[in-house]
């Protein structure tokens, strides 16, 4: 006979207990330093960039226009998370209310999908505007880059809802003990004490979706990228060009690679501390990587920055 989600959980008393790494404090204390520092450097990186990119009319591009989706996303990411991890790290009993678990659930699915539809539509404006320089403007006209950041956030959100619909379905038979920091997809699904083959396969077909065919499509553009700028004749310009490319895929595959490998684990290996750590990679080190990446190195914003600190 089915039972109802409500009826199978009365025992759980409307909280979860985060597991972590509650027995090891001195990690937790060195969890805690890294992370505030990652979630501190996150911010004022990605602040400063949607300030700049707002206040500054040459910033008024189409690739700041992304960078400003992807600087909030990243805002909102690390704070829907970080927050409740950096007190529970203090926490004797780290528990979590109901209502946030699942809050933490929806959107932290939700804004992960999110992040790798916006990537993928900015290595495509970067593809635009290096090999087909001559129809940009026709390419990513401004209302066609609102549709498609406007697709990416929807998208994100309707992909998330399914996955947290789907998990609130299985009866947990009180279970609250979620083994990670905070209420991760995988995690959480292992708290049902029913077969939960149909939810695996969800997040398998979803990863497939939104991680691997992303970081193909990126891999895919920024080769067309490299051949364009073989062709350029100065060698400081080449030079140039390399390295900013290269550091945008470097981060770009650190972010799919730490989720792909969080995501599509064997679920015997995901209650390992190594496992649980991975995921602080793609929340916390790529979020405050991605301003320092994408914007605080170019002399645009260098002279934005010069521009806004004079006026003051």
């Amino acid at each position: 006979m089915e039972t109802s989600w409500e009826n199978s959980n009365q025992s759980y008393e409307g909280e979860f207990i985060l597991l972590g790494v509650g027995d090891r404090p001195r990690l937790e204390m060195l969890l805690f330093v890294l992370i505030l520092a990652f979630y501190l450097m996150s911010l004022f990186g990605n602040t400063t960039i949607i300030v700049v990119s707002r206040l500054d009319p040459g910033l008024h591009t189409t690739m700041y226009f992304f960078l400003g989706n992807l600087s909030f996303l990243d805002i909102c990411f690390t704070t829907s998370i970080g927050p409740q991890m950096l007190v529970n790290f203090w926490r004797a009993r780290k528990t979590i209310p109901y209502g946030a678990c699942v809050a933490e659930l929806y959107i932290g699915v939700a804004l992960g999908s999110v992040e790798c539809i916006l990537l993928s539509v900015m290595a495509y404006d970067r593809y635009a505007a290096i090999c087909h320089l001559l129809h940009y403007t026709t390419t990513m006209s401004h209302s066609r880059c609102i549709t498609m950041a406007a697709v990416s956030w929807i998208s994100g959100f309707s992909h998330s809802l399914i996955h947290t619909v789907m998990s609130l379905r299985l009866p947990l038979c009180g279970q609250n003990r979620v083994d990670h920091f905070y209420c991760e997809l995988p995690a959480f699904l292992k708290l049902a004490c029913v077969d939960t083959l149909l939810n695996e396969a969800l997040v398998l077909s979803g990863s497939v979706v939104l991680l691997i065919v992303p970081v193909s499509l990126i891999t895919v553009s920024y080769g067309y990228i490299a051949t364009a700028v073989l062709r350029i004749r100065s060698a400081e310009g080449r030079k140039r060009a390399f390295n900013t490319c290269s550091s945008h895929l470097i981060v770009v595959w650190f972010f799919f690679g730490t989720a792909i490998f969080s995501l599509m684990k064997p679920r015997a290996t995901s209650s390992s501390v190594e496992v649980k750590l991975i995921s602080f990679f793609y929340v916390f080190v790529t979020t405050m990587l991605n301003p320092l990446i994408y914007s605080l190195r170019n002399k645009e914003v260098h002279k934005a920055l010069q521009k806004l600190i004079k006026k003051k």
